[in-house]
């Protein structure tokens, strides 16, 4: 090993692969020609619901150039059972029968060149039998008009192992959490207050669009995708295949982003059926505008009842949260009870009453999107608990003071809060915002007003993650790791974790990108679970190896403690330069599994993801325009591991949430997307941010049971932004806006009818 160069903990290093980046050298999926390679072109169903009556591909077959028109009947002959889903197999690598969304693909051209493929489209006849459709959470919970006639269970995850097969339900998921008694409390308390908040439909937007290409020989698959779980795509592609998984390989280069949005199987299966029908490597690229069809953020609709006393203590809640899934489960059960847990709001409440559900609908899927439903959720809860304070005559900060939950007390779940810093993150925030100094309410025509929102999430459990180090003769030393980087800069801080405990400079060390047939298994990029259980993971690895080169120092003779480089130790050892030092490391937390009728357990997170955030607005009242001046978020993230990559991922959270707060929805008539592109879809730009636009972590946070007491950064942010915006909002106009967007149109509309001059249609 090195000389000793200090501590790499802390130190905001640059990234490793930031001249590769720069330079334009940096690997991705889009880049990569394989040989007699050919392009898939997808052709999309035009009606939201309905069976397929036939599909005439003759004229797009006999195209010149085109190598082959494939729908499902071909995908049966490679793939008998060709349905996946991490949470449910339900769904079809091409329409099978019939189509439940407009958008869905129905068939593939392909062609050695790509703008023949897509000519080719033009060509294809499909005729339905049109169906009614169901569009809206809350209809379809009781809707007769049925998405999927039956629920088949994947059985994949622990946490959703309880999932049955179900008959005539839009249900995929009902979570129920019981705690106390709510009907009672209800009863006994002073005042009652119940309010409905609704949240939209977006998209991922990641900058690199979904692409994959699969390579199938002599039995062996290899995969080329922008994947943030390469460990995932593998198993369910050996499943799908039925092969063992040593003749399924996953290789991931850099990923353009990713959100959420590239977990688990997305393009992969289709690309794998296409590569064994056509026996040649097979690639497809999305364009940005398919992106609004391969998975998006769940809308939802939360209504939260309360009971308070007359001194303002929260006595009672109860939570029915509906996520409207659209066609395709993909992870919306794990999302529906994570989210679900957590959805009363971060305070200490004796009694609650949960029932969160999973549904299916006519719409594009959903799945997992930065913040994994908290941030719908603590829309709701953080807005209905301003409503609450301004209806009492309740100061909104001593009332949150006086419910907030402590570190030590049971959460709603029974799993106590521990090592998070919700409390502080308010309390920073508040602070540098100037919560306590005069604001300038403006004028009748220009309004000012100022917001707070706290929240909390817990993390994905239970999930492994495994590390193995590789130090050659010389001393040097490549990591392996299934942790995908996107851009979040975890290649870096995984670096610097096994640097810190080998004493050896992070940037000399190589972090080996995903390769499924190379990188040792991890659960997956999400959840803000990296830092944390691949951090642990790194650590132990690291640890394992040092103790090794300790043990072959011993059995050299050399006296304990030697400062003697490993190079040195490995020529006496072989009397060359030969030989490797490999540790392997592995961390999987405690949990408990939760009562499936109470939703109580003591150990359901690994930790806590805790932050505040405050906002300060202008509103012009004749008009609705609004515009933020000022946006603080604080999150506890333990310790910064590299301070600069922390700030980066808070300050990304937030512009995300910023465009789901105030520009973004996917907006749909009859079904159909009206606005799917950029040039009507808007996603925040730089001229966008407020003002005074500050995201921090909470310092001296440290969590004991992370590496070098951190845990994860990458969604915290997002809970809080929307309600504090929303709150600030309602502070200056006096009235709250209960559905995202919020746009100049809502705020108007919330004007006037305030006013009593409603506007048509309010």
């Amino acid at each position: 090993m090195t000389a000793a160069i200090g501590s790499n903990i802390g130190k905001s290093l640059p990234r490793l692969e930031a001249r590769e980046k720069v330079t334009g050298r940096a690997e991705y999926t889009h880049h990569l020609r394989l040989p007699a390679m050919l392009h898939g072109k997808i052709l999309r169903s035009t009606v939201p619901h309905g069976r397929i009556k036939s599909i005439d591909t003759s004229a797009a077959a006999a195209l010149e150039g085109v190598h082959a028109v494939v729908t499902i009947d071909d995908i049966r002959k490679v793939i008998p059972n060709p349905y996946y889903g991490p949470a449910f197999h339900d769904q079809p690598i091409l329409a099978d029968g019939k189509v439940r969304f407009a958008g869905e693909p129905v068939a593939v051209v392909l062609a050695a060149d790509k703008r023949i493929a897509e000519e080719a489209l033009g060509l294809i006849e499909v005729e339905y039998d049109e169906m009614p459709g169901v569009f809206d959470e809350v209809e379809a919970m009781t809707s007769n008009v049925l998405v999927h006639d039956e629920l088949k269970p994947a059985a994949t995850f622990p946490d959703l192992a309880h999932l049955k097969g179900r008959k005539a339900t839009n249900i995929a998921l009902d979570y129920k959490l019981r705690r106390g008694d709510t009907g009672a409390a209800f009863g006994k308390a002073d005042h009652v207050f119940e309010h409905t908040f609704r949240n939209q439909q977006v998209m991922h937007t990641p900058m690199e669009p979904f692409v994959s290409i699969a390579d199938w020989k002599d039995g062996h698959l290899t995969l080329h995708s922008s994947t943030q779980n390469p460990s995932f795509v593998r198993i369910e592609m050996s499943r799908l295949l039925g092969l063992p998984e040593n003749k399924v390989r996953v290789k991931v280069p850099f990923l353009g982003g990713g959100f959420g949005g590239k977990l688990y199987i997305k393009l992969e299966a289709l690309v794998t059926a296409l590569s064994m029908i056509a026996r040649r490597p097979v690639k497809i690229s999305l364009t940005m505008e398919e992106q609004f069809f391969m998975i998006t953020r769940h809308p939802c609709t939360v209504t939260i009842k309360s009971g308070v006393m007359k001194d303002g203590t929260i006595v009672a809640r109860h939570c029915e949260v509906v996520w409207n899934g659209g066609a395709y489960a993909d992870i919306g059960p794990r999302v529906t009870q994570k989210a679900g847990f957590t959805s009363a709001g971060p305070y200490d409440i004796d009694n609650v009453t949960i029932n969160s559900y999973a549904v299916y609908t006519n719409r594009p899927p959903c799945g997992a999107l930065r913040g994994f439903g908290a941030p719908q959720a603590t829309w709701a809860s953080e807005c209905h608990t301003d409503m609450i304070a301004n209806a009492l005559g309740l100061d909104k900060v001593e009332f949150r003071r006086k419910n907030l939950l402590r570190n030590g007390r049971p959460q709603a779940s029974g799993t106590p809060l521990r090592d998070a810093a919700l409390e502080r993150s308010m309390e920073l925030a508040l602070e540098r915002i100037g919560w306590t100094k005069p604001l300038d309410r403006g004028t009748a025509k220009l309004r000012r007003g100022r917001g707070l929102a706290v929240g909390f999430k817990g993390i994905t459990t239970p999930t492994t993650s495994v590390a193995i180090v590789n130090l050659s003769g010389d001393g040097s030393c490549n990591l392996y790791i299934g942790t995908v980087d996107m851009g979040q800069g975890s290649d870096t801080v995984m670096a610097q974790i096994a640097g810190e405990v080998l004493n050896l400079d992070p940037h000399a060390i190589r972090v080996i990108h995903p390769d499924t047939d190379v990188t040792p298994y991890d659960m997956g990029t999400l959840g803000s679970r990296s830092t944390f259980h691949m951090g642990n993971a790194v650590r132990a690895a690291a640890e394992d190896a040092k103790g090794k080169i300790a043990t072959l120092a011993k059995d050299l003779g050399l006296p304990e403690g030697t400062n003697m480089p490993l190079s040195e130790l490995l020529k006496r050892k072989f009397a060359m330069q030969a030989g490797n030092i490999i540790g392997t490391g592995s961390y999987i937390p405690s949990y408990e599994k939760p009562d499936q009728e109470t939703g109580q357990t003591r150990d359901g997170t690994p930790f806590w993801g805790a932050g505040a955030t405050t906002a300060e607005v202008e509103v012009d009242m004749e008009t609705g325009h609004f515009t933020i001046t000022r946006l603080i978020s604080m999150a506890d993230v333990g310790t910064p591991l590299n301070p600069l990559a922390v700030k980066q991922q808070l300050s990304g959270a937030t512009i995300m949430q910023l465009g789901h707060t105030t520009t973004e929805q996917m907006v749909f008539k009859d079904g159909q997307l009206t606005n799917g592109s950029l040039s009507d879809y808007k996603i925040p730009g730089l001229l966008d941010l407020p003002l005074e636009f500050v995201n921090e972590p909470v310092p001296g946070a440290f969590d004991p049971k992370g590496p070098y007491g951190a845990k994860g950064s990458g969604e915290i942010t997002s809970i809080t932004v929307s309600a504090a915006i929303g709150n600030a909002i309602a502070d200056a106009i006096g009235v709250h806006i209960t559905d995202l967007p919020i746009t100049p149109e809502s705020v108007f509309r919330a004007i006037q009818k305030a006013k009593g001059t409603p506007l048509s249609g309010d």
